[in-house]
């Protein structure tokens, strides 16, 4: 079975204000597309009020409704999901993921150094310019010198892979200097080499201290991703209705990335989705149902198993991501941890929305820092932002935390 190339994905607009545009993906299969597919859905911006799959063990055919952005790529769009589809030349067999089989090239990393005044909502006009590019940002650090002079470093990695050029550094440089204006004073970009970057990392181990803020009650209703959403997740096993499959049905609130945070759950524990249903009705309650196999081509029937896939479920779709503020003495730091999946890749724009959310309640950010850390024998991706002492004072912790969440879950 083949398919032309330009048949991979088939995007239709919508011809009407307010209906969902329709993005059809055909192509071999294997574990974890949905994960990749979604995940680039999520990084433009596109909100799926639909999907549905189906896939015969080596042939896939997907098709997602989905909210998009007026100023939306499509061309572009359609390139970075036909990327992440296997060739036709794969359809001889499913590919589950094994992590330690998956060795790619890493990209190089480039560095960015900014110096500018600062000024209210900065930080997040530079990330969203990075983002606009396509530039992933790896690492940043972010300080501000008593005289109001800002220096960012910004370690990044090009999805176009096209940064070792001049034409492209110039893009980038003409960007920034569109949105900085005269607010810059210095820019540099270059290549890093591994012992820079190595340098640069922070350990991957973080104090307890910090492990506790974010980690410290697995349900707390202090924290602000339960008390601003439905509790009411509810995820149900069934064996006996289809001879080969185990039936997955969720049932819970709306969030932004939400099926892709169900996808990067069933990838991390290597299961195929063979069948599936996705989505939402009035009130924003989903509505979802997947027929899953695990890697070796059987149901899930032993209890424990069932129990801890279930268990993992309602915890990324209850805590996404961890956020919480905190007090180091004089100072307010707000601390946001971000899972990792096996295959490296985080979630998608955490820091534009975290820089976003705080020039909407007009606080400046001191410093900043992102860094991966194993917590609980697992990886995440956490940002710790220092936030202004003049203005953090005068905002309630618990605005800050809520506002940032809300942005975060696509609530704002």
């Amino acid at each position: 079975m083949g398919t032309l190339h330009d048949d991979v994905v088939i995007i239709r607009p919508s011809e009407k204000e307010g209906d969902p545009s329709v993005i059809t993906v055909n192509c071999p299969d294997k574990t974890g597309l949905g994960s990749d597919l979604c995940r680039i859905l999520l990084f433009f911006g596109l909100s799926i009020v639909r999907g549905d799959v189906s896939t015969d063990g080596k042939w896939c055919y997907i098709v997602f409704w989905v909210v998009c952005k007026p100023a939306t790529r499509w061309e572009l769009l359609k390139k970075r999901l036909v990327q992440a589809c296997p060739s036709c030349s794969s359809a001889s067999g499913i590919s589950y993921y094994r992590s330690e089989l998956q060795s790619p090239k890493p990209p190089d990393v480039f560095l960015i150094k900014l110096c500018c005044v600062d000024r209210k909502g900065l930080l997040h006009d530079v990330t969203q310019v990075l983002s606009s590019l396509e530039l992933n940002i790896q690492k940043v650090k972010v300080s501000t010198t008593p005289d109001g002079t800002v220096v960012d470093l910004f370690f990044i990695t090009d999805t176009r892979e096209l940064l070792h050029t001049k034409n492209r550094q110039e893009e980038t440089y003409k960007a920034l200097e569109d949105v900085m204006q005269d607010a810059m004073i210095s820019f540099n970009i270059e290549k890093v080499g591994p012992e820079i970057t190595a340098c640069c990392q922070a350990s991957p181990y973080l104090p307890s201290a910090i492990t506790d803020d974010i980690f410290n009650l697995e349900m707390s209703n202090d924290l602000p991703s339960v008390s601003l959403t439905s509790n009411n997740v509810c995820v149900t096993m069934d064996n006996s209705l289809s001879p080969a499959h185990t039936l997955v049905q969720i049932v819970c609130q709306d969030h932004k990335g939400l099926l892709y945070d169900i996808m990067r759950t069933l990838k991390d524990y290597n299961i195929q989705i063979s069948y599936g249903r996705f989505y939402i009705k009035q009130g924003r309650k989903c509505e979802i149902d997947l027929f899953i196999m695990q890697s070796d081509g059987k149901k899930i029937v032993d209890p424990s198993k069932q129990t801890a896939l279930s268990s993992r479920l309602k915890m990324e779709l209850l805590q996404p991501l961890r956020v919480t503020v905190v007090s180091r003495g004089p100072d307010t730091e707000l601390l946001v941890a971000n899972p990792v999946e096996l295959s490296s890749k985080g979630r998608p724009l955490v820091f534009y929305d975290i820089t976003l959310a705080l020039k909407m309640l007009n606080t400046c950010i001191f410093s900043a820092e992102i860094g991966r850390h194993m917590i609980r024998d697992r990886e995440w991706e956490v940002y710790r932002i220092l936030l202004d002492e003049g203005a953090s004072s005068s905002i309630p912790r618990r605005k800050v935390e809520e506002e940032v969440w809300k942005r975060l879950m696509g609530w704002e």
